[in-house]
């Protein structure tokens, strides 16, 4: 099937079909499951395994920094230190690692006992660390009795110590610190001075902290390098695999680092979403930015010298492209013309919807503080326009573009110094001039998400053609209902037949060249039947003229549950996850036409551009799979 498949994606032009999915959500084997998925598990390499039997291309996981029992969101995670509830206990009961006892992880697992489709964070967090006490005292245990058989792992660990020393002391430091503060944020802490603790450049009080909390400090560190082991281990399994391995680069900010970097973030103002067609109330984020004043600094002969937000964030985005292949770039318009507002407004929502562009509100009245960030001039605005417009901004000089593209830039030129790590840009229903004119720059396109086009308009940047080969097309995403409810929606309103040549069916009648002869009977089963009417959604995706796919898992396996609902807290949010039976369910919902049939829907695709009939023993071949 693959090898079909792997044609098939090829005569349609198909450069990256990707499984996006997050971490937490994966499947475990019953031996090592400890309530949440991890992707250096054997239940998530058999998974990985069976994407590329579908023809899958590549894996798209989602960021794997630190997160809080209170906040489970992934993109509020750490952008250096890799969440530990994603060590996979199994492989060290191997002998080449001997850190944790078969019997021990027994004992563990069956405390925990069976698992539903749901992740048991509170369970998973217990587990991890009491694992990462015993793999601690074992660790201490073992150097000291057995130095010499031991060397090789501690070896390894030393030279992993070394190269990531910045991060890993700052963030073993803020561990220790949160644990003394009841577990409270930064900014809640008792002590000004810890608080504070890196505010000041060059300060003496973090090295005493380090000598005081060496031990502790150690025992972090040891975990990251392990969780770095692992994922070593899983980039080897997806190239034998085929696959390519993505990672997500999110916008937002860890409290973690923010505590870290708050000598050079922005004060008195945070990033958020402006208003748009799919969030018109907007989305107060209260992520901390940069500092556009400290991304470089003028030495004393004048010259320019990088800043230390560069810095930062140049050593975050070196560290993300050695780990993967490629990554998607959240909301690239937060590093290329931020929408801020105000921090510490009793209202966020009316703030968010009140703020601006950071780099294009020269003569705003209610922010005068940000005309100093200005790259525009007033006569570069459209009047016209309320402040969020895409066409805000009508009009950018290159020396203008070069500035909005400064942080974007260090992304761009480290994914090219490690050898060409692709990017994909998480743009939506929104793209202003500022980050259209960069995105041009570097030859990289969008995300059209087509379970949201406007039939009704023939410009939507939703409608598939309306894609450039750059571009990046799904049915769905984590922040979206899957196709599966929202074609029953469909059905239940109607919305097949309705507004006749506007209705989905109508459209991709259009867009599948189904015969006229044809087309009426087959407008009519599709808006009967909601499970022909995502197939058809999905062999449209490979119509092109984008050269890039993104499935999300929910849509594959055909859930009806939201991984996530953006803007709420739910025990539900994030916590969704795939049954270890996943095979056999997958095959029962085919045969239901309830999941994505990959190579059914590729044998329309090509039927639609089977010119001549010179795809014909191709399209025999998917349609007898």
């Amino acid at each position: 099937m693959r090898d079909a498949v792997g044609q098939a994606l090829k005569t349609l032009g198909i450069r990256n079909l990707l499984l996006g999915i997050h971490e937490a959500a994966l499947p475990s084997r019953a031996e090592e499951d400890l309530g949440r998925g991890s992707p250096y598990s054997s239940g998530a390499a058999g998974f990985f395994a069976f994407a590329r039997s579908l023809g899958f291309t590549g894996i798209q996981l989602g960021p794997q920094g630190i997160t809080t029992p209170g906040n489970l969101s992934p993109y509020d995670g750490t952008w250096f230190s890799r969440n530990p509830l994603s060590l996979a206990p199994l492989p060290l009961t191997r002998p080449e690692y001997n850190l944790l006892d078969p019997h021990e992880l027994a004992a563990l697992v069956e405390r925990i006992g069976p698992l539903g489709n749901r992740v048991d964070e509170p369970l998973a967090r217990q587990a991890i660390e009491r694992i990462a006490t015993l793999i601690c005292l074992r660790l201490r245990r073992i150097v000291n009795e057995h130095p010499l058989p031991f060397r090789p792992l501690y070896t390894s660990y030393a030279n992993f110590r070394n190269h990531n020393s910045d991060w890993l002391n700052r963030d073993g430091l803020y561990e220790i610190l949160r644990t003394c503060h009841g577990c409270r944020l930064w900014r809640e802490w008792g002590l000004d001075e810890d608080r504070h603790l890196f505010a000041t450049p060059g300060a003496f009080r973090p090295v005493t902290f380090y000598r005081r909390h060496w031990q502790d400090i150690e025992n972090f560190s040891f975990i990251q390098f392990l969780l770095d082991a692992q994922h070593l281990e899983l980039r080897e399994l997806c190239r034998n695999l085929g696959l390519k391995l993505f990672g997500d680069c999110q916008i937002g900010m860890s409290d973690r680092d923010a505590w870290y970097a708050q000598g050079f973030l922005l004060p008195g103002y945070m990033l958020g979403a402006p208003p748009s067609r799919t969030h018109p109330e907007g989305q107060p984020w209260n992520y901390p930015l940069l500092d556009p004043r400290k991304y470089f600094a003028i030495a004393a002969d004048g010259q320019r010298q990088t800043g230390p937000a560069i810095r930062f964030f140049r050593s975050r985005m070196e560290k993300l492209v050695e780990e993967f292949d490629g990554l998607r770039l959240d909301h690239p318009h937060g590093l290329i013309c931020p929408w801020v507002y105000r921090a510490g407004m009793p209202d966020p929502f009316t703030a968010v919807r009140q703020g601006a562009r950071l780099f294009a509100s020269p003569t705003l009245t209610d922010h005068p503080g940000l005309a100093e960030f200005a790259i525009v001039r007033p006569d570069q605005l459209n009047k016209l326009a309320v402040r969020y417009d895409d066409d805000w901004v009508k009009v950018l000089e290159p020396e203008q573009v070069g500035r909005y593209a400064e942080l974007f830039a260090v992304a761009m030129e480290t994914a090219a110094i490690a050898g060409g790590c692709e990017i994909a840009c998480e743009i939506l229903s929104t793209e202003p001039y500022p980050v259209k004119r960069i995105m041009e720059l570097y030859g990289l396109g969008r995300f059209r998400v087509t379970q949201k086009a406007d039939l009704t308009h023939k410009s939507d940047v939703y409608r598939s053609e309306n894609a450039r080969p750059e571009d990046w097309l799904m049915l769905s995403t984590h922040d979206t209902e899957p196709i599966w409810r929202v074609a029953e929606r469909w059905r239940q309103e109607g919305r097949s037949l309705s507004q006749a040549e506007f209705s989905q069916a109508e459209y991709l009648a259009g867009r599948l060249a189904i015969p006229e002869s044809e087309r009426t009977a087959w407008i009519e089963q599709l808006s009967r039947d909601p499970g022909s009417l995502v197939q058809a959604k999905f062999a449209d995706l490979f119509l092109g003229p984008a050269r890039n796919v993104l499935v999300y898992f929910t849509d594959l396996l055909g859930f009806t549950e939201s991984y996530n609902k953006p803007g709420t807290v739910s025990r539900d949010n994030w916590t969704l996850r795939i049954h270890p039976q996943y095979r056999q369910s997958y095959a029962a919902k085919l045969s239901g036409k309830l999941a994505l049939n990959i190579h059914q829907a590729l044998a329309m695709a090509l039927r639609a551009k089977n010119d001549n009939g010179l795809h014909d023993t191709l399209i025999r071949e998917l349609e007898e799979m």
